[in-house]
């Protein structure tokens, strides 16, 4: 499925990789219409296998930058907000909600690896605004998907050096 995704469009590949036992993701960003074409490539050829897919157009930039392991500058921390999900679409759908929702700092985004296929995202900004991103998260998931949220006002910062 990796190859024809690939093979259909100039698109960049973020990541293709087993994620647990008979489980496969591809990740991969673009141009709308070119990751559009390498999408329907990928569902065709994996039709039979795929469990899940998202065609997320207009993805929040930081949601593309955590995927690719990077994020601004270290942020003052006054609230962290973490939102976990049943699927790694889910977590998906959910962070670029957030961050459209509220002026946060995607940490993290972390999908199925050690997390037995489920997704994780960590964001920081103000309690309010951590708040506001956390409820959108939430409010854009299936009850099914949602495995739970939580906010830490001023975590401890032994805390936070175990976060990264």
């Amino acid at each position: 499925m990796t190859d024809a995704v690939v093979k259909k469009a100039a698109v960049t590949l973020l990541a293709s990789h087993p994620i647990a036992p008979g489980r496969y993701l591809t990740l991969f960003w673009g141009i709308v219409a070119e990751v559009e074409e390498s999408f329907a490539a990928g569902e065709e050829v994996g039709r039979e296998v795929l469990v899940d897919s998202l065609f997320l157009p207009g993805a929040h930039d930081q949601v593309i930058t955590a995927l690719n392991g990077g994020r601004g500058s270290q942020p003052v921390i006054d609230a962290l907000g973490i939102v976990e999900t049943f699927s790694v679409t889910g977590a998906l759908l959910s962070a670029d909600a957030a961050c459209k929702a509220a002026e946060v700092e995607l940490l993290e985004i972390r999908l199925a690896h050690g997390l037995g296929g489920k997704g994780l995202w960590v964001v920081t900004g103000a309690l309010h605004d951590v708040e506001a991103a956390v409820e959108a998260g939430r409010g854009i998931l299936a009850r099914e998907v949602l495995v739970r949220t939580e906010i830490i006002p001023r975590p401890h910062p032994d805390m936070l050096d175990h976060l990264w």
